[in-house]
């Protein structure tokens, strides 16, 4: 005789196939985009932004402090114009991976006079891991091509994984203070040009800076 089936009840179906649905949604991992994540912030050109500085000075003048600015904080300067300063900062947390920094600021002049300035600073991170890669030895031969051997080497490479503008208000914060002093001890620069003051003096005036 076969075994006679049970059919499950209406509340113990709906039960089952909403816990089914919820061990499905608990895999979706939440790295991936594009599944639960927006592409873009909502507060994108947002009228009071955390990206943009006004300052009392010159372009020339606020492209120059901002690159200081970034110097001192080891960032190593890709460009440096009146206009626009680049310029990259390395990281490594643990040995597999490694993070690049590179950050831009762009200055404008304001007013008719152009003593004034406005400095957009924006920064980018990218993201690299490590990825072993596997190279087999080969070998040429006149009239048969090429052939096999038995030896392998492994070949550490950096593959980029992600990049993301950085919008942490905190970080931009810390950089417009820090660029802010700089705008300050320009004109003492200025007034006492590197190249006319004796070796010692000109060292003491970069150590203030």
């Amino acid at each position: 005789m076969l075994p006679s089936v049970v059919p499950c009840s209406v509340f113990r179906c709906v039960a089952g196939l909403a816990g089914a649905l919820l061990l499905a949604g608990c895999a979706i991992p939440d790295a991936v985009p594009g599944l639960d994540k927006q592409g873009f912030t909502p507060n994108d050109f947002d009228s009071s932004s955390m990206y943009v500085r006004r300052m009392d000075a010159a372009q020339a003048d606020t492209c120059e402090a901002a690159r200081r600015a970034l110097l001192s904080q080891g960032y190593l300067v890709q460009a440096a114009t009146s206009e626009m300063v680049t310029a990259r900062k390395f990281y490594q947390p643990n040995p597999d991976t490694h993070y690049t920094v590179e950050m831009r600021v762009v200055c404008a002049p304001e007013g008719d006079n152009g003593e004034r300035s406005s400095a957009f600073a924006s920064a980018v991170q990218d993201r690299y891991v490590i990825k072993k890669v596997n190279n087999s030895a080969s070998l040429g031969v006149g009239g048969l091509g090429s052939v096999s051997l038995p030896f392998s080497a492994t070949d550490d490479t950096l593959v980029k994984v992600g990049s993301e503008t950085i919008n942490d208000a905190q970080f931009y914060s810390r950089f417009f203070q820090l660029f802010e002093r700089y705008v300050r001890v320009l004109p003492m620069a200025e007034e006492s040009p590197l190249h006319e003051v004796p070796m010692q003096e000109r060292e003491a005036l970069q150590r203030n800076y």
